[in-house]
C-alpha cells in the first residue's frame, strides 16, 4: 500500500527529476500525453500546462495514489480539467488506445521486474516521432538499500521477510541506449547523483518508509515492523550522520530520453 502523504514529504527532492527529464523532451505540439507511474498526481497535471494542447493520462496501479489524484483534478482549473483524466492499472499490461505522442515515466520501473522486456512495447506504443522519457533510481549498491537487504536476510528476519521482493533499480545508461537504439529510436542517456540534504529527525529513514522499505512493512505486523524500524533507522544514522545544516542522502538516478525516428 502506497502512502501519498509519506510520499509527499520529500515532494521537492523527488519532483526535481521529473522536471529535469521533462526539460529535455522537444515535442512541440503533442496530443496525447501518458504518465506512467503518475503517484499522487502534481506531477501529471503540470503536464497539462507544459503542452497546453494536449489530452493528459495519468496510470498507477496504486489505489490510494489514484484517489490523491483526483482530488488533485478536483482543484484544477475548470479548463484544464477536461484534458487531463487518471486510470488505475499495472503498466505491465497496460495498453493505449491509440498513439502516444510523448510517454513519461518516472520513478516508477525499478518497481517492475525485468522492466527492460517493457520498453520496446512503449516504444511500439508512439505515434511516429513519438517520444520516451524515464527515470530511475541506480542506487542498489548504496548503504540505505544495502543495509536493507542485510537486515532483511538476517537470522531474526529472514522466515518473515522470505517472500519480499526488493525493487530491483537501473540498469547502466548505456545499456539502456544501445536497448532503445536497436528499436530505431534517437537515445539521449545519463545519470546523476543528488546530494540530498534532507531536514529533520531521521529523515533518511522517513524518505525509505515512503518508498523502499513499503515491502518490508506490508510483510510485518505493527510490532515487527516497529522493531525493524528501529533497527534500521539506528544504522542509518550511522552511515548517514546529522550534520549542522542537515543530513546528506547522495541518491544516483539513472535518465533515458528516446525519440521514435518518424
Amino acid at each position: 500500500m502506497w502512502d501519498p502523504g509519506r510520499y509527499r514529504q520529500f515532494g521537492a527532492e523527488r519532483s526535481r527529476p521529473f522536471f529535469e527529464l521533462v526539460e529535455r523532451v522537444r515535442a512541440d505540439d503533442p496530443a496525447f500525453v501518458v504518465d506512467l507511474g503518475c503517484g499522487p498526481g502534481e506531477l501529471t497535471a503540470g503536464l497539462c500546462s507544459r503542452w497546453t494542447g494536449a489530452d493528459v493520462v495519468g496510470v498507477d496501479s496504486s489505489a490510494e495514489m489514484i484517489t490523491a489524484a483526483h482530488e488533485v483534478l478536483a482543484s484544477l482549473p475548470d479548463d484544464a480539467r477536461p484534458r487531463l483524466r487518471f486510470e488505475q492499472a499495472d503498466v505491465s499490461g497496460w495498453k493505449p488506445d491509440r498513439p502516444v505522442d510523448v510517454i513519461v515515466s518516472n520513478a516508477l520501473l525499478q518497481w517492475v521486474p525485468d522492466h527492460a522486456r517493457l520498453l520496446p512495447r512503449w516504444v511500439g506504443y508512439l505515434s511516429a516521432g513519438g517520444w520516451l522519457a524515464f527515470s530511475l533510481p541506480g542506487n542498489f549498491d548504496q548503504p540505505a538499500h544495502a543495509l536493507l537487504r542485510e537486515m532483511a536476510g538476517s537470522l531474526r528476519w529472514r522466515e518473515l521477510l522470505a517472500d519480499v521482493a526488493f525493487n530491483q533499480q537501473a540498469s547502466d545508461p548505456a545499456e539502456y541506449l544501445d536497448l532503445l537504439a536497436r528499436e530505431g529510436c534517437a537515445v539521449d542517456a545519463w545519470e546523476t547523483t543528488y546530494l540530498h540534504v534532507l531536514d529533520g529527525d531521521d529523515p533518511v529513514l522517513r524518505w525509505y518508509q515512503g518508498t523502499g522499505l513499503r515491502p518490508v512493512l506490508a510483510a510485518l505486523d505493527a510490532d515487527n515492523a516497529a522493531e525493524f524500524m528501529a533497527g534500521y533507522g539506528a544504522r542509518l544514522r550511522e552511515h548517514y550522520p546529522r550534520r549542522p545544516y542537515g543530513t546528506v542522502l547522495p541518491f544516483r538516478r539513472v535518465f533515458v530520453v528516446a525519440r521514435r525516428e518518424p
